[in-house]
């Protein structure tokens, strides 16, 4: 286990560094020795704990880490060498297969003052809302054309197109009216999330049609939960085009419920799991550190603000969304908690 990760870790600029079963350090990065001021070799043998800056925080997190190698964020964390200079940083640690612990270091002044997935840079806003003001007429023409089609088609499978027009639409002039206009998150209704994700499928085989295979292995036994449907909608249909876009020729929206997990550093009771997984090309290797940064695409045309959007509706259902990758099989990953008042 330590030599792969050795080696996968060498060349990141990220500090990492990773631990044994008993919670002391026994590798790193060159980065994550940089970043705390010292070498590797003082480094090696000390426990999570000598460096925790704050009394015993990470020590009383270490055994809720998952077995399932899923990663715990820790906000705000403060690590020092022994008698060193206080370093802040956001901290992301998972178990490995052997018991150890690794942990991955975003330094306090990559963000400073903001996270960079949920804010766009202001020259950046101000473009979008220039935009959003001029597709406004545009979508109206396109909501009118619509009303008529609909009256004129008489089969069912025409109807159910004219109304996915209607409905995307509405979903995008909402879009419009929020970039004009920020306001906080709509209200949360209940959703059922097969709705959403009947509806991403057909967002998809209409763009895509016979070239791109949906497949559905759906957990019927999920319950609703609050949340805001068009929202998750966007976010979903953000990563099964993806999928689109990387050359895959089959996509899985599969969903599960998944028990006593941990997301973030809050337990939950319940949650619901939504996997997006397709046989593309993959994420390259030289964004895999970057992907939820606003602007980072892997495409020359791409505008690289999917990603950081879909992992912005996670956080406001107070979720998570991760992914794992290599070419020919990606699996992007959206936990969302269903409050314990919720059957």
């Amino acid at each position: 286990m330590v030599a792969p990760l050795q080696d996968s870790a060498e060349s990141l600029a990220t500090p990492v560094a990773w631990t044994d079963a008993a919670g002391r350090v026994v590798g790193g990065n060159p980065a994550f020795a940089s970043w705390l001021g010292v070498s590797l070799r003082r480094l090696a043998g000390l426990s999570l704990a000598d460096l925790d800056a704050e009394t015993d925080r990470l020590s009383e997190l270490l055994p809720r880490l998952p077995d399932t190698g899923e990663a715990l964020r820790v906000r705000r964390a403060r690590l020092a060498f022994p008698g060193g200079t206080e370093r802040f940083a956001e901290l992301w640690l998972a178990r490995l297969d052997d018991g150890g612990v690794r942990i991955e270091v975003h330094p306090a002044d990559e963000f400073p003052g903001e996270d960079p997935a949920t804010l766009l840079p202001a020259a950046l806003s101000a473009a979008l809302k220039g935009l959003a003001h001029e597709i406004r007429n545009p979508l109206a023409g396109m909501k009118g054309a619509a009303q008529l089609l609909g009256r004129r088609v008489d089969t069912d499978d025409a109807r159910e197109l004219v109304g996915l027009i209607d409905a995307e639409v509405d979903r995008l002039a909402a879009l419009v009216d929020r970039l004009m206009n920020p306001a906080p998150p709509h209200d949360f209704h209940p959703t059922n999330i097969h709705a959403v994700l009947e509806r991403v499928r057909q967002l998809a085989e209409v763009e895509a049609g016979w070239a791109i295979k949906i497949v559905r292995d759906f957990d019927p036994s999920l319950p609703e939960f609050p949340g805001d449907a068009d929202r998750l909608t966007q976010a979903l249909w953000n990563l099964v085009r993806n999928a689109l876009e990387s050359g895959a020729s089959q996509v899985q929206l599969r969903t599960r419920a998944e028990h006593h997990l941990l997301i973030g550093d809050a337990a939950h009771r319940l949650v619901v799991r939504v996997e997006i997984a397709d046989d593309g090309r993959g994420v390259p290797d030289d964004l895999a550190e970057r992907i939820f940064l606003p602007l980072v695409s892997g495409r020359a045309e791409g505008s690289g603000l999917g990603l950081p959007l879909a992992q912005q509706v996670a956080r406001e259902h107070r979720g998570s969304l991760s992914y794992r990758s290599r070419p020919g099989h990606t699996v992007f990953t959206l936990l969302i908690p269903v409050p314990d008042d919720e059957p």
